[in-house]
């Protein structure tokens, strides 16, 4: 070739590489990058567990097994492959990450978990049962949360540290709700709602609106928080049931943790409903007025005020 074409073939190729703009980089290698953003070493370092990378998903997950278990389940011995792993998976998300977690827990060790979780910024989104008639009885309890790998894999560190601590014993009282003497006035002022006593039990329940099949549906139908005291005034107990939209859900969470009341169940009670309705079982042992107010800080946090 002369010089004269060879000049002119080089301005040619020139010329198309302007056109056509800077080479993008192939799949691979964006997902290479994608994945290299999660910094995996400083996962594993901040949450104190090992963890595997799926480069296909560009998902990195911890994973810490309940060996520690001794788990029984209908005469039969479960192992942590069988579903006793306690888990946290991270995936980039805009400038941050993602993360979606399944904490193994004894009865004992759900609530102080729990606000562990909570006071550092996750979200507590289920908790609920996988086996019936286990020995000892293990629940689940699902989180996530959505920020920067230091403070999300820091939070999930600090969880997965307190479940290898020892629980906290469960509340109980000596309470026979046929010899209730109860002051149902200040329990309705600290309240902020009046019930209806039978049988020993004061009950409050308080009505929440929404619509299924096209249909209106409402208290009536079971779409209600509920309160039900029992014992005396300086030595009760309260269970009850909150109904919340999806945003409330957190707060109500922490506002029922700090007045050191138990959570028992968080998961739902209907399918298609609209708006969607979370349903959170709790438990409290104390003063009545003590817990109607512990309770009231929950309903603050919610519309059905």
């Amino acid at each position: 070739m002369s010089p004269s074409r060879a000049t002119l073939w080089c301005s040619l190729i020139a010329s198309a590489s302007v056109i056509a703009g800077p080479a993008r980089p192939s799949v691979a290698a964006a997902s290479h990058g994608h994945v290299a953003a999660l910094d995996t070493s400083r996962i594993e370092q901040l949450t104190g567990v090992r963890g595997k990378l799926d480069r296909a998903a560009s998902v990195f997950k911890v994973s810490a097994p309940r060996s520690d278990l001794a788990l029984i389940v209908g005469g039969v011995k479960l192992t942590p492959p069988s579903g006793l792993t306690s888990w946290a998976a991270f995936e980039p998300a805009g400038s941050g990450v993602m993360v979606m977690g399944d904490m193994v827990l004894t009865e004992d060790q759900v609530n102080p978990v729990m606000s562990v979780a909570l006071d550092n910024g996750l979200d507590v989104t289920a908790l609920h049962n996988h086996f019936l008639g286990e020995s000892p009885r293990v629940m689940f309890m699902h989180v996530g949360g959505q920020g920067s790998i230091e403070s999300l894999a820091a939070a999930v560190g600090k969880v997965f540290a307190r479940i290898k601590e020892p629980g906290v014993p469960l509340p109980n009282a000596d309470i026979d709700p046929a010899k209730s003497q109860l002051d149902t006035d200040r329990i309705a002022t600290a309240l902020g709602h009046r019930g209806d006593l039978a049988g020993g039990v004061y009950k409050v329940t308080i009505g929440r609106s929404a619509r299924m099949h096209g249909h209106a549906i409402g208290s009536a139908m079971g779409v209600n928080t509920w309160a039900a005291f029992s014992g005396t005034n300086d030595d009760a107990v309260v269970d009850g049931d909150v109904a919340m939209i999806e945003a409330e859900l957190q707060p109500v969470l922490r506002a029922l943790r700090h007045a050191d009341i138990q959570i028992v169940a968080i998961h739902q009670h209907m399918t298609g409903e609209a708006p969607r309705i979370m349903f959170l079982h709790y438990w409290g042992v104390g003063r009545a007025e003590d817990l109607a107010r512990g309770l009231r800080s929950a309903l603050d946090q919610t519309s059905s005020r």
